[in-house]
């Protein structure tokens, strides 16, 4: 009753209505279902009764507070291709961090899932790691385009991607991701466009551009609006940039840092403009340093010696004054001693004191 149902066009739209849960009775002819804006806070398990939506391909659950996605919760939906979860505060809520997004949510046998976009639904880290152990799981490993723009991501956990052999399609687009050091594309031999713009990268490694250079389907890359601090560092990424033709909009690339290359395009970048020396090995590094060690050290040598010198007279007037002190100990104990062994001046000195 609360949705519009279309039977020509196939579609359900239960739009803004308040909808705390799926509504029981959708009709079994829908093909695409859009739930979106109303206050579904969980999606437990049966969520979608079995055999009541054979054809439904495509779900839109965007926008409905959702901050669990149970396990079983989709696995009633044999056809579903395409799945919208974008703009839920996805949160573990039980302590468990595989409750908020489980890999379990589409059955035990895997899901047909083609395209999943979770954009702004993954502020949480551990939905993150939920994410990460739903897809290496191999639960959807049909999947051809996965959307995680604007969750704020600074890292991927590793291996995220590896069990996803029919990716064609990444968006990383406008997070925090501060490198890909640990990031894996190998076995990502059908991606064919990848966006990392709006991030905060600032350099991307050699170990990254040859994974980039092996997946041969790709062939659109997207790094615009990134903070490239041009480096010594960036000199691999520059050649790069200069040979390959996967990269969308080169030409607009510029530095972020220093200042004195700040709006400079990558692309124009000489090895004049870095300065770069030849790295030294650390074998001569710490040559240097003992070396350096050795100046110091003569050095105060040198300084102590020349204070000596120079109070010579004070210097051997105090060891006088020493030696003539210990002189006068050494009688002292001297006298002591022939007192204390000779017998006769003993009993005088114990008369003396009677």
């Amino acid at each position: 009753a609360p949705c519009e149902c279309s039977e020509p066009a196939k579609t359900v739209k239960c739009v803004n209505r308040n909808l705390t849960a799926v509504p029981p009775d959708l009709p079994p002819y829908v093909r695409i279902l859009f739930i979106t804006g109303n206050r579904l806070a969980r999606l437990p398990a049966g969520a979608f009764p079995a055999h009541r939506l054979p054809d439904l391909g495509a779900l839109n659950l965007s926008g409905n507070h959702l901050r669990a996605v149970e396990a079983g919760a989709l696995a009633a939906l044999p056809a579903l291709r395409q799945l919208d979860l974008s703009g839920n505060p996805l949160l573990d809520l039980s302590g468990n961090p595989l409750v908020a997004l489980s890999p379990q949510a589409f059955g035990e046998g895997g899901s047909p899932l083609e395209e999943l976009a979770l954009r702004g639904a993954l502020r949480n880290h551990s939905v993150l790691l939920s994410l990460a152990a739903m897809l290496q799981s191999g639960a959807l490993r049909n999947l051809s385009r996965l959307e995680l723009a604007d969750n704020g991501l600074l890292l991927l956990p590793t291996g995220m991607f590896t069990a996803l052999p029919a990716l064609r399609q990444l968006d990383l687009s406008n997070n925090s991701l501060v490198g890909l050091g640990n990031v894996s594309f190998q076995g990502l031999g059908q991606l064919q466009s990848l966006n990392l713009s709006d991030n905060s990268l600032s350099v991307l490694r050699n170990g990254t551009l040859a994974q980039f250079r092996g997946l041969p389907a790709l062939r659109r890359i997207g790094l615009g609006h990134n903070s490239w601090v041009c480096d010594c560092a960036i000199e691999d990424l520059v050649a790069w940039l200069k040979e390959s033709d996967q990269v969308e909009g080169k030409e607009a690339l510029t530095c972020a840092y220093p200042d004195k290359m700040l709006g400079k395009a990558l692309l124009k970048i000489s090895g004049s403009d870095l300065n770069c020396s030849v790295p030294v090995d650390l074998p001569s590094q710490l040559q240097t340093s003992y070396v350096f060690l050795g100046i110091v050290l003569a050095l105060i040598g040198a300084i102590f010696l020349l204070v000596l010198y120079l109070n010579q007279k004070g210097i051997k007037k105090w060891m006088h004054n020493i030696r003539d002190a210990c002189r006068d100990h050494m009688e002292g104990y001297h006298y002591r001693y022939e007192i204390n062994a000779d017998p006769r001046l003993t009993n005088l000195s114990s008369n003396s004191d009677v």
